[in-house]
């Protein structure tokens, strides 16, 4: 209601867009872009409990980035809808820098609006972030999660953020629950300003010696 114009970065391996008509496995966990997206509320069957979800978001608003399991129904509904995403295979065509360039002239041109980044670690590759739900090999390295997060940070823009899918008890050691915690943590301080090549205050300045 606040931000009518807002955009989506969704970095995922699923693009949990399906309905609980095309859900093979019936969980609900992928199916929330769904309830989302304006343009596909006739595909909606009525579902108990989420009576108050309203549609807000048009299928040009958002862009996937990191898929690499998608289900048959969402892909025909990606396909539909005309949804921008960029799977495994179109990172590893164009490189990161590309991917994220073509995001931010499709979803902002010329113009400035707030961006909301959903980021599931599962979208980054199982061996940085193996305490998930639904791990998939073959996913983002550290350094691309990285790399978007603080593109997305440097627009200015970005007004929202959530990291989803740490799940320590799916982790099978300490260290695995570690990696993925620490991973999911570089993410959002990456997100609030934290560069690779390091900050300092605005009034900082270098001490001259009296």
């Amino acid at each position: 209601r606040r931000s009518s114009d807002l955009c989506v970065v969704w970095v995922d391996a699923h693009s949990d867009i399906n309905t609980p008509l095309t859900s093979t496995s019936g969980n609900l966990h992928g199916q929330p872009v769904s309830f989302l997206i304006k343009e596909m509320k006739d595909m909606m069957p009525k579902v108990p409990g989420f009576e108050w979800v309203t549609p807000c978001l048009s299928a040009k608003d958002i862009v996937y980035i990191g898929l690499r399991d998608v289900d048959a129904g969402e892909r025909l509904i990606l396909k539909t809808f005309g949804i921008k995403y960029y799977s495994m295979t179109e990172v590893d065509a164009l490189n990161i820098k590309k991917v994220v360039d073509e995001t931010l002239e499709y979803l902002l041109g010329n113009t400035t609006r707030p961006i909301h980044l959903s980021f599931d670690v599962d979208g980054l590759d199982p061996c940085v972030a193996p305490a998930t739900g639904t791990p998939v090999p073959g996913g983002l390295t550290y350094r691309e999660g990285l790399y978007i997060t603080e593109r997305l940070h440097d627009t200015g823009l970005l007004a929202a953020v959530d990291i989803m899918e740490v799940n320590p008890s799916r982790g099978e050691t300490q260290k695995e629950v570690a990696t993925t915690v620490d991973t999911a943590v570089a993410m959002a301080l990456s997100c609030f300003g934290k560069a690779r090549q390091g900050n300092h205050p605005s009034n900082y300045t270098i001490p001259i010696p009296k």
